[in-house]
């Protein structure tokens, strides 16, 4: 009964149910009614999410050069509260992972194969360098962002871990407050299941793959069970016992993967066009951030790739930036905004190249292309098998996908615990088994949906529901920067 008087977890708990029974009980309407409000969406704010994307990057930039870049998240003489290593390792474990290995092969491909627009550059890369767009400073930026503002007042204005915290100087209204982080934890409970919804499909797919065979629906669910499993036990150990853990392993197996395939493919062609295709990022990066002129792709192309990646972005951005947040005390925001920005962004960049790289040097092999790597849950698969060890880097990649997943999940669980616990840095157990359950039962409601149609899956179900929920909280965005410029800029007329 005690959670029946915590208001924040009740409605929170209450509108996810909601939409989990409408989703198992008229599974098809629903899915027609996400598709409709997504069209909207996109026609009508497509561009917003974009100029949102180039605004967040330029915003941290100059915060972090600025002289309130030596803002100290923290007290003044204190040190990092994790390692450099440990803290990169849970920030990409958190707020990437399993979607490297998801697109790793399949989308540079498709960027060869169907350039955005014409370019005088070679379409490998184009390809690489538009992949990079995709998921580099823009994703990490939403993010940064969140983490910035909420660290701010979590360790210097010593308030509690809520996304209404980083507001309520300038909006004092209960009912306000507590419809800020209601829409906090509905946007972050839909990225979630999303991610776990691709994760589990791909999982899947590669089991079909390596088995010839077909496990359907049920194995995909059964997946989801044993993901929300796992990550409820590494959230219940805490971030030291738990998270850590498993955040350095992800990363360290991760490496020795990326290093296996760029020690036996062509070493030299893999850092030129890493060099070259990072170049062309920087120099291209405001015209591709605003669609400008030649850099256009059209805007079936950005509804299907850029919007739904910024609204992918934008989902995970709440719980994925509190959680760096909660990660990063004793750091300056120089040193968290840099660091966000720049270190995964790089890693990622590098993972694309090599595995794009290849994956193009393989194409040019064969002579002729047949959509190969066409299928984005089996194309890493299918690339292993040209490959040593094909089998044991299909089984490393398959661990990875559950380890990298179960990260996710856990970082979401004891963020969203620490949002309806009365924001506390250490929440009750019995909220992150609530949570756990929860993101359960509406993962299993998005596996469901993306099975609705014969000609539908739980990609394009995961791009339409999450351009839609995304829209609240890019706009609240927008005002949530505003208010901290003003917090440390105006109000407190210079910088700590």
């Amino acid at each position: 009964m005690r959670h029946l008087k915590n208001p924040l977890l009740s409605v929170s708990i209450g509108i996810i149910f909601l939409f989990t029974l409408l989703v198992f009980f008229a599974t098809e309407s629903s899915y027609e009614t996400i598709e409709t409000a997504s069209v909207w969406v996109r026609n009508y704010f497509g561009f917003f999410y974009l100029y949102l994307g180039l605004g967040c990057v330029l915003f941290l930039l100059a915060i972090a050069f600025s002289p309130f870049g030596k803002i100290k998240l923290g007290k003044k003489n204190s040190k990092p509260e994790h390692s450099l290593w440990a803290w990169t390792a849970m920030l990409y474990s958190a707020g990437m992972g399993s979607g490297i290995l998801l697109r790793a092969v399949q989308e540079p491909v498709f960027m060869q194969q169907h350039p955005p627009y014409p370019s005088g550059l070679q379409p490998e890369i184009l390809a690489l360098e538009f992949t990079f767009y995709q998921w580099g400073f823009t994703a990490w930026a939403f993010y940064g962002l969140f983490a910035m503002v909420v660290g701010y007042a979590l360790y210097v204005k010593k308030k509690k871990v809520r996304v209404s915290s980083t507001i309520e100087d300038t909006i004092s209204n209960p009912l306000a407050k507590n419809g800020i982080d209601i829409m906090t934890i509905i946007t972050t409970v839909f990225g979630l299941i999303a991610a776990i919804g691709l994760g589990t499909t791909q999982i899947n797919g590669g089991l079909n793959h390596f088995f010839t065979t077909d496990f359907g629906v049920t194995t995909t669910l059964l997946l989801a069970v044993l993901i929300s499993g796992f990550a409820f036990y590494s959230a219940w150990q805490g971030v030291n016992k738990g998270i850590k853990i498993i955040s350095k392993v992800n990363i360290l197996i991760t490496t020795l993967l990326l290093l296996f395939i760029f020690l036996m493919s062509d070493i030299f062609g893999i850092l030129i066009a890493f060099a070259t295709a990072t170049f062309n990022y920087l120099i291209d990066f405001v015209p591709m951030s605003l669609a400008y002129g030649n850099y256009d792709p059209g805007i079936t192309f950005l509804t299907d790739w850029t919007f739904y990646y910024w609204a992918f972005w934008l989902a995970w951005a709440p719980f994925t930036g509190i959680f760096i947040a909660r990660i990063s005390k004793g750091r300056t925001l120089r040193q968290l905004l840099l660091g966000v920005l720049i270190i995964p962004s790089l890693g990622t960049f590098f993972w694309f190249s090599v595995f794009g790289t290849s994956a193009f040097e393989l194409i040019e092999s064969w002579g002729s292309y047949n959509n190969e790597f066409g299928n984005v849950f089996s194309s890493i698969f299918v690339f292993f098998e040209n490959y040593p060890m094909a089998t044991l880097l299909n089984f490393t990649t398959i661990f990875l996908l559950i380890s990298f997943l179960v990260t996710s999940v856990d970082s979401a669980v004891f963020v969203l615990s620490m949002f309806t616990d009365h924001g506390k840095k250490n929440p009750s157990k019995k909220h992150r088994l609530i949570w756990a359950v929860f993101i359960l039962m509406a993962t299993m409601s998005l596996l469901l949906l993306g099975n609705a149609k014969p000609d539908i899956d739980v990609l394009t179900a995961v791009q339409k529901l999450l351009i839609v929920t995304s829209l609240p909280f890019a706009l609240f965005m927008v005002y949530m920067a505003g208010a901290f410029v003003w917090e440390v800029g105006f109000k407190n007329k210079k910088p700590n």
